[in-house]
């Protein structure tokens, strides 16, 4: 029985980064960007003006007020997208909306508040007028958006290994960016075995149970950036178990469900032996001791990770939490799998007398005096998917430490800032 350090390094060792490819920009969220993005071209590509108003000549307001107004006289309207080639003369002034280019000769924007111009009421048309009162002086570049000052032609405006965030998706799209390089999202086959399984939407036979692992994981894959593929259930027979296993190694990893610890028919095992290698078994962690971590031999030599998750359900979900999640993220190509850890005040009594590393569900409040508590969701039994529902947070007891006391303070991983009250 290996620790959890230990299984985790050995795993992620066998794991590398997936290759490139392209993708519409859009569908990249949540990927890593395998190159870095260069701008073709200056952003803005034109002086332009920040507000709807007029464009000056800055030395023309000089000494506008409410009570002594600078007139001048609008020879054009400009909108946003269209270019006006005539020059602004001394006091003159052209009407402008937001992001028009600067006309030649203007220096400054006046927003239409400074001026006379009366605000426009729904559904009225605007108040265009021959001349234009400013009530405020403007000074030279007021209002201006400069050519390039938010990215410059030749910039490396976003660096490989940056993950594609709904912002970067609006960078692309503002550099014409249509198709992004990422690397490759990882599809994860996932398997559930045992002759008790029964899937969703089929009739439940006494002693039957419906499938869930199949779905929780697939879910973590998913939210994860992984494209998940269920294969279905396998029977306990080495012959169902080796079809459905050949079925999926054409994935970028194989993850199934029970079959691992040592029951008369557990037989993932029995199979992985047969047709590729074992790394490890056992893990000194709870919940989750039972679990397999090697490689199946797939046509043309390549050889395919196999994660085999216990059966429990929560046992399940905990485990490809600290196993899995760090292997897809390396194939994304991104580094940053640790979850963010806290210090919290446990409320509840938390025993752990095996020696293994315990992750209690819990839920992480903010108290009062600002810090962190954690109090667990009940019954902490593998079998009750409902704690891990209600929680978002995984208490770390660590195992030489036989149990926490309450107002003790202990580790927790976060897993959902968002239901942190």
């Amino acid at each position: 029985m290996i620790s959890v350090d230990e299984a985790r390094d050995r795993i992620l060792a066998f794991f590398g980064r997936l290759p490139a490819e392209r993708r519409p920009v859009l569908d990249a969220l949540g990927q890593v960007l395998a190159e870095d993005i260069v701008a073709p071209f200056d952003i803005p590509p034109l002086n332009n003006t920040a507000m709807d108003g007029y464009a000056v000549r800055a030395a023309d307001t000089a000494g506008a007020s409410a009570a002594s107004p600078v007139e001048l006289t609008v020879v054009a309207d400009l909108a946003a997208g269209y270019v006006l080639e005539t020059a602004v003369g001394a006091g003159q002034a052209v009407r402008i909306m937001t992001g028009a280019p600067i006309p030649p000769g203007a220096d400054a924007v006046v927003p239409f508040e400074e001026t006379d111009e009366p605000p426009r009421g729904v559904g009225e048309a605007p108040a265009r007028g021959s001349k234009v009162r400013v009530f405020k002086a403007a000074e030279p570049s007021a209002n201006v958006r400069f050519r390039g000052e938010d990215v410059a032609q030749g910039q490396v405006v976003i660096p490989a290994g940056r993950v594609v965030r709904p912002s970067e998706v609006g960078v692309l799209a503002s550099l014409g960016v249509v198709e992004a390089p990422v690397y490759r999202r990882p599809v994860v086959a996932i398997l559930s075995t045992g002759d008790e399984i029964t899937v969703p939407g089929e009739p439940l036979l006494p002693g039957r149970i419906y499938d869930s692992n199949a779905y929780s994981v697939g879910a973590q894959v998913r939210k994860l950036g992984g494209i998940p593929r269920l294969l279905g259930i396998a029977r306990d027979t080495v012959e169902d178990l080796t079809a459905k296993i050949r079925e999926g190694l054409d994935a970028d990893m194989l993850v199934t469900s029970a079959g691992v610890s040592r029951g008369d028919f557990d037989v993932v095992k029995d199979v992985l032996a047969r047709e590729g290698a074992i790394d490890f078994w056992s893990v000194r962690m709870r919940p989750g001791k039972p679990l397999a971590f090697g490689a199946f031999e797939a046509p043309g030599g390549r050889k395919v990770p196999h994660l085999g998750l216990p059966g429990n359900p929560v046992s399940s979900m905990v485990s490809f939490e600290l196993f899995g999640r760090p292997a897809i993220f390396k194939m994304l190509g991104r580094s940053d799998w640790e979850r963010p850890m806290v210090r919290a005040i446990t409320r509840d009594r938390v025993r752990n007398s095996d020696g293994r590393r315990f992750f209690a569900r819990c839920i992480v409040t903010r108290g009062d005096d600002g810090r962190w508590y954690a109090s667990l969701t009940g019954p902490q039994g593998s079998g009750m998917l409902t704690s891990m529902s209600a929680a978002n947070g995984l208490a770390v007891i660590p195992e030489d430490t036989p149990e926490a006391l309450p107002g003790d303070e202990i580790g927790v991983i976060m897993l959902d800032w968002e239901h942190a009250p």
